[in-house]
C-alpha cells in the first residue's frame, strides 16, 4: 500500500539499514519500524490484518520501540476514519480521520505546503519552523494538544505531524519532499539509533 521503492531509497540515503517485511511475525526482531501507505483506509487496515501486523505493531510500540507512520500509515494509527466507516484503526492515537469539507477548493489536497513544527520537536530539527513538504490526501487528522507536533493548513488547520513518546506520524511524503524530507527522516533515524544504542 506504499511507495516502498522511493521510501527505501530515501532511508538508505540518510543511513538507514533496512529490510522490507511482509508478515507481522517478523516485526519483533527489529528496533525501528516505518509504515508507509497510500490509498484507502479500509484497504490499508485489511492489508495489515491479512499479514498479521495489527497486534505486532501494538506490541512493538508498547515496548518503546521507535515507529513512524507515513501518509496513510499515519492515519491508520488513529481509532477510525470517515473513509471507511465501521473499520477500526490501530487506536494508538485517539480520534478519527476526517474528510476535508467541501468549500469549493480542490480535494485531494495535493502539492507543496508548509508544516509548522512545535518548538523542540525532534522531527523538525535542522528544519525551518515553517518548512515545505509534499502532500497528497483527501482526509486529515484534526489538531490535538495531546499529539500534534506539526500543523499545516488547507481549508482548515490539521495535523501534519503527530507524536507521543516513541511513536510518530507524518501526513506528507518525506520521500517526495526533497532535502526537507530527507532531513526529517535522518532526524527520526538518528533519534531511534540514539534511543536504542544502535
Amino acid at each position: 500500500m506504499g511507495n516502498l521503492g522511493s521510501v527505501r531509497k530515501a532511508l538508505e540515503f540518510v543511513g538507514g539499514d533496512l529490510e522490507v517485511i511482509t508478515d507481522g511475525a517478523e516485526l519483533a526482531k527489529f528496533d525501528v519500524c516505518i509504515l508507509p501507505g497510500v490509498g484507502n483506509f479500509g484497504e490499508g487496515i485489511e492489508h495489515l490484518q491479512k499479514r498479521n501486523f495489527v497486534n505486532p505493531i501494538r506490541d512493538f510500540v508498547a515496548q518503546g520501540k521507535f515507529f513512524l507512520g507515513v501518509c496513510l500509515g499515519m492515519q491508520m494509527l488513529l481509532e477510525s476514519s470517515e473513509e471507511a466507516p465501521g473499520v477500526p484503526g490501530l487506536g494508538i492515537f485517539k480520534g478519527a480521520v476526517k474528510l476535508f469539507p467541501d468549500v469549493g477548493l480542490k480535494v485531494p489536497h495535493m502539492g507543496w505546503n508548509q508544516c509548522n513544527f512545535r518548538p523542540g520537536c525532534l522531527l523538525g530539527k535542522h528544519l525551518l519552523t515553517d518548512e515545505y513538504f509534499y502532500f497528497v490526501h483527501s482526509y486529515y487528522v484534526e489538531k490535538s494538544e495531546e499529539f500534534t507536533l506539526g500543523e499545516s493548513e488547507y481549508i482548515l488547520p490539521f495535523s501534519a505531524a503527530i507524536g507521543k513518546g516513541n511513536i510518530y506520524g507524518v501526513q506528507f511524503h518525506p520521500e517526495k519532499s526533497q532535502s526537507a524530507g530527507l532531513t526529517l527522516l535522518r532526524n527520526f533515524i538518528d533519534e531511534a539509533k540514539l534511543h536504542n544504542h544502535l
